[in-house]
C-alpha cells in the first residue's frame, strides 16, 4: 500500500499572491487550477487554495514560550530541508510569527520550528525533528 497522503482545502482572499507564495516561495509544483482554486503539490499531499473571504486573525495557545496560532497547519521535514527553507523564507524578506529556533530542547520530541503566515494569513508550520522516530514521543 502506498503512504497516505492528506487533502487540506484552505480559504485565500487573493489567487495570485497564493501563486507566489505557494508555487515561488515554497516552490509547490502546480497541479489543476479554476478561476477560484488552485491545487498545490505539498511534498506529495494535496493543499487547495479555494478563493474565499478575508479571515480574522487566529488564537493562540503559549507552547515553549511562544503563542502558537492555532489553527495551524505544515510540514514535518528533515533537518537539512528545514534550513533550506528557513534560508529561502530569510532571503525573501519573510515576516515569521515564531523565528525558526530548537523547541523541547533536551526533551524527547526535540525539534526545529518555525512558523509564518500565507498571504491571506493562514499560518504555516514547520518543523524538523533529529531523530524523526521521536515525533510522538511523550
Amino acid at each position: 500500500m502506498s503512504k497516505p497522503a492528506f487533502h487540506l482545502a484552505i480559504p485565500v482572499d487573493d489567487l495570485a499572491a497564493a501563486r507566489h507564495f505557494y508555487g515561488v516561495v515554497l516552490g509547490c509544483p502546480q497541479g489543476r487550477d479554476s478561476d477560484t482554486w488552485v491545487d498545490w503539490d505539498l511534498a506529495g499531499h494535496q493543499l487547495v487554495t479555494h478563493l474565499a473571504p478575508a479571515r480574522g486573525d487566529a488564537a493562540t495557545n503559549p507552547v515553549d514560550g511562544h503563542g502558537v496560532p492555532v489553527p495551524h497547519f505544515g510540514l514535518v521535514l528533515d533537518v537539512p530541508a528545514f534550513h533550506e527553507l528557513a534560508d529561502r523564507l530569510r532571503a525573501v524578506g519573510t515576516e515569521f510569527v515564531i523565528e525558526p529556533y530548537v523547541r523541547f530542547a533536551g526533551e524527547p520530541g526535540e525539534q526545529w520550528t518555525m512558523f509564518l503566515r500565507d498571504p491571506a494569513g493562514n499560518a504555516l508550520e514547520f518543523k524538523a525533528l533529529a531523530d524523526p522516530g521521536l515525533l510522538f514521543a511523550r
